[in-house]
C-alpha cells in the first residue's frame, strides 16, 4: 500500500509519502492563500526527491482548514434556502433566530416553514404540506437559490418527511445542492438545522475545492484517487465529502492525533499538536480522537453533530510576543513567518524567533535575535508552558498522570517536563503528523438512531447494518470492518421499547 497524505496548516502544508506502513519521505511548503498551490507546491517537492518515479500511488488523502475557515472568517458562503418541516409548532424559533447577525446575513437566502415533522415518539406531528413545499420549490428557484436545506423535527427518528420534501426540491431544483439534517445528525431541531444550513452554504466552495485538488494531483502527474479527511480521524471519497463538507471540521487536529497515535505506537494517551497559528489539545481513545458530546459553537453558531473533543488556544511557532508586558499570541504571523519574523529579516518578534535566540532552532539569522537575552528567553517559554498545562489540565479526564505525545512544527514549545503528565513523547516525523494521519486513516460509517419495537440485540445489529453500509458507500472495504464503538440508552419517556443506538466502525479504503 502506497499512500500520500497532505494536511494544509495556517502555515505550511505538510505532504507525506507513506510505503506499507512506514514514512519514506515528508516535505513542506509554505501554505498559500489560495491553498491549493501549496498542495501543488508540497506534491512537485515530494516529485523532485524522486520517490513517486514510476511508482502506483494508491490514494491521495488530503486534510484541509479551507472550510471551517470560510464560516469563521466569513468568505465563499453560498446564500441558503431553510426548509423547515414542523409547523405550526416551531413558528417562534425560526431558522437562523440564534445566529451572529453577521452571518445569518451572509448565508440567509430565504426561510420557508410548513407542516410536517414527527413526534418524538416516531407518529407524524402532521401530515407532510407537498402542496406548501412545492410552493416554495418554486419560489427558490424564482430567487436564483441553489443550497437548501431541509430539517424536521425529530428526523433522526424518522427522516422520511425530509426525504419527500428532498425529492419534491429536487424536480424543482434538479441543479440544486440539498442538505437533509437527518443525514448529519442528533436530536435537538435548532442545532441539528445550523448544522444542515452550514453544509448547504459551503456548497458552492466544496465543489470548486475539490475540483481545484484533483487538478493539482493531475498537473502533478500522479493518478490516484483523492480522499477527504473528516473530523473523526478516517476518510471519505471526494464526491462523498462534496455532499458533506461540514465533516471536515477540525479534521486538521485529528489527523495530527491519529498521527501522533500511529507514530508513537500509543493508543490511549493525550496529544498536543502545536502549529504556526494554534495548539490543539485532545485524547486518544483506543487510537481515535474522543469525540465531544455537547453543543459545539462553530463561527458563533450552535451545532450538535459529530465533533472531536478539542481544545484550541493562541499559541504556536508564529505566535506574536510582547515583552512589556509579556504576552504570547493569540495573534500569528502564519505563514508569513519566512518574511514577517525578525531571524528572517522582518520585525514581528514571535515564538520562533525566542527558540532561534536561545539555541532551540537552527533557523533564520540568529544574530539578529541576538539582542534576546536567556532571561528573557526563558519568561517567554515560561508563559508557553503555563498556556500548555492549564489546557491539558482543562482537557484530562482522569486524576493521575497520563502520556502527552508532542507533535506539529510548533512541539519546541512544549517542555520535557509538564505538571500532570507522565512523560512527555516526541516521535520521528512529529512535525508532520498531521500529514501521516491523512495518509494512514481508514474509513468510516456511523448510525446514530432511535429505534422502536426491537429487541436490544436486534436494535445494536440494526445499526451495525447501517453503518456498515454507510462506511462502504464513503469508500471503505466491507470486509475490513471492524466496530470501535458502540453505545446504547434506553429511552424511557418514549413508547415502544425505545432505544437509542450508536454505532461507529472503521475499514481499509476499498482497492480501486
Amino acid at each position: 500500500m502506497r499512500r500520500i497524505g497532505i494536511d494544509v496548516g495556517g502555515t505550511n502544508t505538510d505532504a507525506v509519502l507513506i510505503e506499507e506502513g512506514k514514512v519514506v519521505r515528508a516535505v513542506k511548503a509554505p501554505t498559500s492563500e489560495d491553498i491549493t498551490t501549496g498542495i501543488l507546491e508540497s506534491l512537485t517537492a515530494l516529485g523532485q526527491t524522486g520517490m513517486l518515479r514510476s511508482k502506483r500511488i494508491d490514494g491521495v488523502m488530503i486534510g484541509t482548514t479551507h472550510f471551517i475557515n470560510a464560516v469563521v472568517q466569513r468568505r465563499h458562503l453560498t446564500r441558503v434556502a431553510a426548509l423547515r418541516l414542523g409547523m405550526p409548532a416551531s413558528a417562534s424559533l425560526p431558522p437562523f433566530c440564534d445566529w451572529p447577525d453577521d452571518l445569518a446575513e451572509i448565508v440567509r437566502g430565504g426561510v420557508w416553514m410548513v407542516e410536517g415533522g414527527h413526534e418524538y415518539d416516531g407518529r407524524p406531528f402532521m401530515p407532510l404540506d407537498t402542496g406548501a413545499i412545492e410552493s416554495a420549490a418554486r419560489e427558490m428557484k424564482a430567487k436564483g437559490l441553489h443550497a437548501v436545506a431541509i430539517s424536521a423535527s425529530f428526523s433522526p427518528l424518522d427522516p422520511s418527511h425530509e426525504k419527500q420534501a428532498a425529492a419534491i426540491v429536487a424536480r424543482a431544483l434538479p441543479d440544486a445542492a440539498i442538505t437533509c439534517s437527518s443525514d448529519l445528525g442528533r436530536i435537538g431541531l435548532l442545532e441539528r438545522e445550523n448544522a444542515g444550513l452550514l453544509n448547504a452554504a459551503l456548497a458552492d466552495l466544496a465543489r470548486d475545492t475539490i475540483a481545484a485538488f484533483e487538478k493539482a494531483i493531475a498537473d502533478s502527474f500522479i493518478d490516484a484517487p483523492l480522499f477527504i479527511t473528516q473530523n473523526d480521524g478516517t476518510v471519505v471519497e471526494a464526491a462523498q465529502a462534496g455532499r458533506l463538507p461540514v465533516y471536515s471540521f477540525a479534521s486538521g487536529a485529528t489527523n495530527s492525533m491519529r498521527g501522533g497515535a500511529y507514530l508513537s505506537g500509543l493508543q490511549d494517551a493525550m496529544v498536543i499538536d502545536v502549529g504556526g497559528t494554534t495548539t490543539d489539545v485532545g485524547q486518544l481513545k483506543h487510537g481515535f480522537p474522543r469525540e465531544a458530546n455537547s453543543v459545539v459553537r462553530i463561527g458563533g453558531v450552535r451545532t450538535l453533530f459529530r465533533m472531536p473533543d478539542l481544545m484550541s488556544i493562541g499559541l504556536g511557532g508564529g505566535s506574536h510576543v510582547s515583552l512589556d508586558p509579556l504576552k504570547v499570541g493569540p495573534l500569528s504571523v502564519g505563514y508569513r513567518l519566512l518574511k514577517e519574523g525578525v531571524a528572517f529579516g522582518g520585525k514581528q518578534l514571535t515564538t520562533t524567533d525566542i527558540a532561534v535566540a536561545s539555541g532551540r532552532l537552527a533557523l533564520g539569522d540568529r544574530a539578529r535575535v541576538a539582542h534576546l537575552d536567556d532571561v528573557t528567553c526563558a519568561r517567554v517559554f515560561a508563559e508557553a508552558r503555563r498556556m500548555v498545562e492549564e489546557t491539558i489540565d482543562r482537557m484530562k479526564t482522569e486524576a493521575g498522570d497520563v502520556p502527552l505525545v508532542a507533535v506539529g512544527g510548533g512541539a519546541f514549545l512544549v517542555p520535557d517536563r509538564v505538571e500532570g503528565v507522565s512523560r512527555v513523547v516526541r516521535v520521528q516525523h512529529g512535525d508532520c503528523a498531521n500529514a501521516v494521519g491523512a495518509a494512514i486513516a481508514q474509513v468510516s460509517g456511523e448510525c446514530d438512531q432511535i429505534f422502536r419495537g426491537l429487541a436490544r440485540v436486534d436494535a445494536i445489529a440494526r445499526a451495525r447494518e447501517i453503518a456498515a453500509d454507510r462506511a462502504t458507500a464513503a469508500g471503505a472495504d466491507r470486509s475490513t470492518l471492524s466496530t470501535i464503538e458502540t453505545e446504547d440508552m434506553p429511552l424511557a419517556y418514549l413508547p415502544g421499547n425505545s432505544l437509542r443506538v450508536r454505532v461507529r466502525v472503521v475499514g481499509d479504503v476499498a482497492a480501486a
